[in-house]
């Protein structure tokens, strides 16, 4: 079985030919595989407890309190992580799997950050994105959902009211416990990105772990809605080499960010000004923009954060145009 298989589940091959001579044996046998590779249109498929865990009922809780361990430094004397001295080719050939995480230093004055010196070469080489086009006065949003904080709908609300397209990057108790908010994302034309099952920090975990929480997510959300993921978000923002190689070569582009702020600590409100004037004091062309779903005050200002970009000409573009 090859990958492709694996990653839209369970396809039943070539099963049209001369039904009409086949055996009643045959006759159960597809039936029976239709069953149960959730084809069945009776089969409510959000029943299935095998689909990566995404379902599973054992499911520990996941530890949201850090979600970016890089930096997000406006202090140009913060030190960096000089990546390009890190990576290197190992005697078998294996890709570096010394632990990075991702971080940028920002600057006044709407200029581009600085990533991490060699990241943005690292990246590339694996086709992963940070920024897009810098000589245009783009905005690309993504949010990060590892869970519900109440605040998703009034987010959709206000994206719907802006005719702007986000991308969520959602975990699997995220889809499993809310399906119709997806759903919605789906339905109003937003992408859905893969944030892993479970969360882990990508390099700790061995190459099999890593490909049932990538692409037992992206199994699962495609049996629920027909679509696969084609952005992955690293949780925390941490990486290897090696992570960016699996990760590439199971389908998926890893889209990390130019901008991002302290604002998943759901018990620090600090209103919805103070989010406001830090994303419009930072706005970049080109900039991917990260934000945390569970902040109170992104919800709040994020109306008036579209519409004060657009006052400074900058305007809202759709992920898949980057190159």
């Amino acid at each position: 079985m090859n990958y492709n298989d694996f990653k839209f589940g369970f396809k039943i091959k070539q099963l049209r030919k001369n039904t009409k001579k086949c055996s009643i044996f045959c006759l159960l046998l597809v039936f029976s595989l239709l069953v149960f590779s959730g084809c069945g249109k009776e089969f409510d498929k959000t029943e299935l407890s095998d689909l990566g865990g995404v379902y599973a009922d054992n499911q520990e809780p996941i530890d949201f309190s850090v979600e970016v361990s890089g930096r997000l430094s406006e202090d140009p004397n913060d030190e960096s992580l000089d990546v390009a001295s890190i990576i290197s080719e190992g005697n078998s050939g294996m890709a570096n799997n010394k632990t990075l995480r991702w971080g940028i230093a920002r600057k006044p004055d709407n200029k581009t950050p600085d990533a991490d010196p060699g990241t943005p070469a690292l990246i590339a080489k694996y086709g992963g994105l940070y920024l897009g086009d810098t000589n245009k006065k783009e905005i690309y949003l993504t949010f990060d959902e590892g869970y519900e904080n109440g605040y998703t709908g009034k987010i959709l609300d206000t994206l719907r009211d802006n005719n702007v397209k986000a991308v969520f990057f959602i975990t699997g108790p995220y889809l499993k416990d809310h399906q119709e908010l997806v759903r919605r994302m789906i339905e109003e034309g937003h992408e859905v990105g893969n944030h892993t099952i479970n969360h882990p920090s990508l390099p700790e975990v061995d190459d099999k772990r890593l490909e049932e929480e990538l692409v037992g997510l992206d199994r699962a959300f495609h049996e629920k809605f027909g679509k696969n993921m084609k952005y992955l978000r690293p949780p925390k923002g941490e990486y290897s080499e090696r992570t960016l190689f699996i990760s590439q070569n199971l389908g998926y582009r890893n889209l990390f960010w130019s901008f991002a702020y302290d604002d998943w600590y759901k018990d620090k409100i600090r209103g919805p000004e103070y989010a406001k004037d830090i994303v419009l004091r930072n706005l970049h062309n080109g900039e991917v923009m990260l934000l945390h779903a569970v902040s109170k005050d992104n919800a709040d200002a994020l109306d008036s954060i579209i519409k004060g970009a657009r006052e400074k000409g900058y305007e809202f573009g759709d992920i898949n145009n980057i190159k």
